[in-house]
C-alpha cells in the first residue's frame, strides 16, 4: 500500500540542519504531491519561566519569527505550506520540556505520514531541535521519520534500503520502494551479516573448511532473503536497481555502502531480528543516523510505535 501522497511534517528551529531538512521536505512534498506542514517549537524551559508573561511572550515571539522566516523561505524555494504550527514548550518546575513531545503529538493530531527533522539544532536559548530531540522523535513517532544531515535529499536519487527478514525491515523495504516509485529514484537493497556470528575464531583456526562452509551458507541464506525482498517489490509494481550483501559490523557496513554507491537516502527499520540472526536493531539504526553522510529514514510498525509512545508519556 502506498504512503504517498501524504502529510509531511517539517519540524524546524532555523538552524543549518533545519534548513537542509526544509529543502528535503520541499523536494519530497513536490515530488510526491504531498501536503507540507511546518512546526516551530519555542521555549524548552521550566514551567515557572513561561508563567512569567514577559518571558512567555518573548519565547513565543522568537518561535513565531523562526516559523514565519521558514515559511517565507519555503515559498521562495517553490514549496507550498499547507499549514504552519506554533508550540510553546512548557516543562515541569525544575525540568526542561522536550520539544520532541510536541513534534510527535502534532504529527499524530494531523495524521502525518512522515516527519522530517534536522539531526541537530541551535544551542543556547533558541535551541529546539538537537540530537536528543531527533533521537526521541525517531523512537516515539507513529510514522516514518527522516533525519537530515550532510546534504538534503535531491530527488530523484539513489535510495539504499537496509533489510533483513524482520517485520520492521520488510516495512522499510515497502516504504522505500514506494518512495522510489513516486520520485523516479533508483532503489538498492542491501543486507549485512556479521561473519563472527557464524564462525568463531576457534573454528577459523582449527576447522577452516567448516568455517568457510558456514560463511557460504550464511551468504546463500542472505541472498535468498534479498531475492524474496526483490520479488515483493516487483509484485508491488516497483523495481530494484541492485542488491548488495556485506559482511562486517552492520552499522559500519550500511554507512560505508551508502557512501560507496553515492546514496542520497538510507531507509531502514528501527530494529530487526533477535538472537544470532539479528542485523537491524535500535542501536544499529541509531548508529546509522549518527554517522551516515546522507539523510536516513527510520520506519517502525504502527502498533509498536503507538505502544512505546503511550508507555513513555505515561511514565
Amino acid at each position: 500500500m502506498s504512503i504517498f501522497p501524504t502529510k509531511i511534517l517539517l519540524a524546524t528551529d532555523g538552524s543549518e540542519d533545519a534548513e537542509m531538512a526544509a529543502t528535503t521536505a520541499i523536494n519530497l512534498a513536490n515530488n510526491t504531491h504531498s501536503e507540507l506542514h511546518i512546526l516551530s517549537v519555542g521555549g524548552g524551559y521550566p514551567a515557572y519561566d513561561v508563567r512569567v508573561p514577559e518571558v512567555a511572550e518573548d519565547l513565543r515571539r522568537q518561535a513565531q519569527d523562526i516559523l514565519d522566516d521558514q515559511v517565507e523561505k519555503i515559498e521562495r524555494a517553490g514549496g507550498e505550506v499547507a499549514q504552519a504550527h506554533l508550540r510553546l514548550a512548557e516543562g515541569h518546575p525544575g525540568f526542561e520540556h522536550h520539544p520532541s513531545d510536541d513534534i510527535v503529538r502534532l504529527a499524530e493530531e494531523i495524521a502525518a505520514g512522515l516527519i522530517v527533522v534536522g539531526s541537530r539544532g541551535l544551542g543556547g536559548i533558541r535551541r529546539a531541535l538537537m540530537g536528543s530531540v531527533s533521537d526521541s522523535v525517531v523512537r516515539h513517532a507513529h510514522c516514518p521519520v527522516m533525519v537530515v544531515r550532510g546534504e538534503p535529499v535531491s530527488l530523484p536519487t539513489k535510495i539504499l534500503v537496509a533489510t533483513d527478514r524482520s517485520r520492521e525491515a520488510k516495512l522499510a523495504t515497502s516504504t522505500a520502494a514506494d518512495l522510489a516509485r513516486s520520485t523516479g529514484s533508483d532503489l538498492h537493497v542491501g543486507s549485512v551479516f556479521p561473519a563472527s556470528a557464524y564462525a568463531h575464531h576457534y573454528y577459523e583456526d582449527h576447522f577452516p573448511e567448516a568455517a568457510e562452509r558456514l560463511r557460504r551458507e550464511a551468504r546463500e541464506e542472505r541472498q535468498e532473503m534479498l531475492d524474496e525482498q526483490v520479488d515483493r517489490v516487483q509484485e508491488a509494481g516497483g523495481d530494484v536497481a541492485q542488491t548488495h550483501i556485506r559482511t562486517g559490523e552492520t552499522a559500519d557496513e550500511i554507512v560505508t555502502l551508502a557512501e560507496e554507491m553515492g546514496a542520497g537516502l538510507i531507509v531502514m527499520g528501527s530494529k530487526g531480528l533477535g538472537g544470532i540472526r539479528r542485523t537491524l536493531m535500535g542501536s544499529v539504526s541509531a548508529a546509522v543516523v549518527a554517522h551516515a553522510h546522507c539523510p536516513v529514514m527510520v520506519v517502525r510498525p504502527e502498533k509498536e510505535r503507538s505502544v512505546e509512545h503511550d508507555e513513555d508519556f505515561l511514565t
